[in-house]
């Protein structure tokens, strides 16, 4: 009965209900309130994954089966590229270049977009009496903490192939055994690496920093770009949050490090002549375009590769920056704002039990709250 009346309210017959392509393409077209990086959210999530999921079926047919089919096929799917990614055989890297695993908060993203598209169709337009994406439960989307690549680890993986998590960090040795191949190969993008590793700038905002945001004397850099991957396209935005936008203290190395590059900028500069792009951009192609931030990545696995270390995401790059910054002494409240945590206890919780030496030196702190008049190191 509720069918019918909506039919009839509709002046519609079931079989003139749109598929799910057709009502998420058009439902996407009518976002016009909102961001602009709400809008690409949304988009994403139904190019990549819903439409292709899902739009063959009618509207009034999707059941909850459906969407946990789908999200069961995304699973499997970050299997595979998980498994081939850290492959040893190159040709098998090769076959989900530029894929990216779906994490457990992007699942729940995906979810919203459905579940909000479903509610517009249900209240708005009555094309359905239930939403059944509210019937759909998905696994609580917690975090995974970093772990460091201990030599035990390193050890497991080169016999087994697997990474014991998917937020991976190299040791400080590691980092300097990346950052001295990079370097000695003479690679143009070596003061890139460099930065992030020193500063835990994101990928998006060392791609989209200018030379007007660097101030090489006083030392410092103001974060106010970014450049945001659409699909395949590229674009500068600002921030996504105003806490992003901050000035980092830069360290002399780091500093002789971006002179270093700036020169090396000037020399391509004028070997491409009439070719050179004028962007601004602190880091660019060889005529003087935006890097794309997928090569980015591809070519810092690559490097990674070459120097003989495990496998870490370049995004690990800033939560090692982090742990680096703990290893060294340096209090937790200004290494959540260099990284431009909205909350320190964020920073605390997310990192402050990784390094073993960290560790290792809060056992030895509490054990020495405890007064003793014999010391279990001494013999009696």
């Amino acid at each position: 009965p509720d069918q019918v009346r909506r039919t009839l309210h509709l002046d519609i017959t079931p079989t003139e209900l749109p598929t799910m392509a057709d009502y998420l393409t058009d439902w996407l077209a009518g976002r016009n309130t909102i961001k602009k990086g709400t809008v690409r959210s949304y988009e994403s999530h139904i190019r990549l994954h819903l439409i292709p999921y899902l739009g063959h079926l009618r509207i009034d047919r999707l059941r909850p089966g459906h969407i946990d089919a789908m999200y069961e096929a995304i699973a499997e799917r970050n299997t595979t590229i998980t498994t081939l990614r850290a492959s040893r055989d190159p040709a098998k890297r090769d076959q989900v270049k530029n894929q990216r695993v779906v994490g457990p908060r992007t699942m729940h993203l995906i979810h919203a977009t459905l579940r909000k598209a479903l509610n517009d169709a249900m209240r708005r337009h009555r094309y359905i009496d239930l939403n059944p994406a509210l019937l759909v439960e998905l696994p609580a989307a917690r975090a995974p903490k970093p772990t460091v690549w201990t030599d035990q680890r390193v050890r497991t993986w080169r016999d087994t192939g697997k990474t014991p998590s998917p937020v991976m960090i190299w040791t400080p040795e590691h980092t300097g055994r990346f950052l001295d191949h990079t370097h000695d190969a003479g690679d143009r993008l070596y003061a890139l690496y460099h930065l992030i590793t020193f500063t835990g700038l994101r990928r998006g905002e060392a791609c989209g920093l200018h030379w007007d945001d660097l101030d090489l004397d006083a030392k410092t850099l103001t974060v106010r770009w970014q450049l945001v991957q659409h699909g395949w396209a590229t674009t500068i935005d600002t921030p996504k949050t105003t806490d992003s936008e901050a000035t980092i203290a830069l360290d002399t190395d780091t500093i002789t490090v971006l002179r270093t590059h700036r020169a090396r900028q000037h020399r391509e500069r004028l070997a491409a002549g009439a070719a050179w792009t004028k962007t601004g951009l602190v880091f660019t192609t060889p005529t003087g375009g935006r890097l794309h931030p997928a090569d980015v990545t591809d070519h810092f696995h690559h490097l990674a590769t070459q120097a003989g270390l495990p496998p870490i995401r370049l995004h690990d790059l800033r939560h090692g920056a982090a742990t680096m910054g703990l290893a060294a002494g340096v209090h937790m409240k200004v290494i959540s704002n260099r990284l431009r945590h909205s909350n320190p206890h964020f920073t605390a919780k997310y990192y402050g039990a990784v390094l073993p030496e960290l560790s290792h030196a809060a056992a030895e702190a509490t054990a020495a709250v405890v007064p003793r008049r014999h010391s279990a190191t001494r013999p009696a």
